[in-house]
């Protein structure tokens, strides 16, 4: 299991699957061991995948201060895996909450990317509202398992706003997960359940803790990037919306936007194969 120092000394770990140019990936959760992702639909036959577990999570060290277990400074630690792995300009995925992480590396350290890849992303680094929620849940209203996970995630968004106990958010989540998947089919099962053992319940926590990004600066940044950027949202995912997506792309001066039909939140989990050709058309471009 390769590792390096972050920038405090932390060890970080990372895993390293397929061949061809390399492919940085930051998973989300927040805070789910990148074994999640898998090969990412095959990305791997044309791609280096290198999966990042972030602090505290997988087989990533818990750092001596829990305060940078925060999205915003653990930018530092995606600088330090870049400098580590010596790419001066590196192709960079990331996946849900990662993708607040990407946004503000995005910000910080334009010049060292080549371009960008944000899947299903975070939205909280630049102030976009997730537009069209509640039609993207009801539109689910007829799938079977709707009348049980309805409910829970109600409860969850609830529960989340007045801060409750985070291992009772979980619960919560867990049980609207069906939400996240285009189609709750055994393989999405077998995906969802993984997480129980691949989230760092610390490192979760901490992601968001006392997180109050200065939007304006990082929306500035972002209009500065002068890089390709694809943000890849699925048909039905709640959370982010291809209108969100929308919005989110308007932030950036050379970003598109592709809606996989079909898919929820793990759109390389609904479907691979259209996964795999709308990222590596993107990534092949020139």
């Amino acid at each position: 299991m390769p590792r390096f120092p972050s920038y405090d000394a932390t060890e970080l770990a990372y895993h390293v699957l397929g061949s061809g140019p390399p492919l940085v990936c930051l998973p989300g959760g927040p805070a789910r061991a990148s074994s999640y992702l898998g090969d990412l639909g095959g990305l791997s036959r044309e791609r280096t995948l290198l999966l990042l577990d972030l602090r505290g999570s997988g087989e990533s060290a818990v750092p001596e201060d829990p305060a940078t277990y925060r999205c915003d400074r653990m930018v530092d630690d995606v600088e330090a895996f870049r400098r580590h792995l010596g790419l001066e300009r590196m192709d960079l995925l990331a996946h849900s909450a990662a993708g607040n992480l990407a946004e503000l590396y995005a910000a910080r350290f334009p010049e060292h990317l080549a371009r960008l890849v944000l899947v299903t992303p975070g939205l909280r680094a630049v102030g976009v509202e997730t537009v069209g929620f509640a039609e993207a849940v009801e539109a689910r209203s007829t799938e079977w398992w709707y009348s049980r996970a309805r409910p829970a995630l109600d409860a969850w968004q609830e529960a989340n706003a007045r801060g409750d106990d985070p291992a009772e958010v979980r619960e919560l989540r867990a049980a609207a997960t069906p939400f996240s998947y285009g189609r709750w089919d055994e393989r999405a099962r077998a995906h969802a359940e993984a997480e129980q053992w691949e989230l760092a319940e610390a490192a979760a926590t901490g992601y968001y803790a006392g997180f109050d990004p200065d939007v304006a600066a990082v929306r500035a940044g972002l209009a500065a990037l002068d890089v390709p950027v694809l943000i890849l949202a699925g048909e039905l995912d709640p959370a982010p919306t291809p209108a969100a997506a929308g919005q989110l792309a308007a932030l950036f001066p050379r970003a598109e936007v592709t809606v996989q039909d079909g898919a929820g939140h793990h759109p390389w989990i609904d479907d691979a194969g259209r996964f795999r050709t709308a990222v590596l058309t993107f990534l092949g471009r020139d």
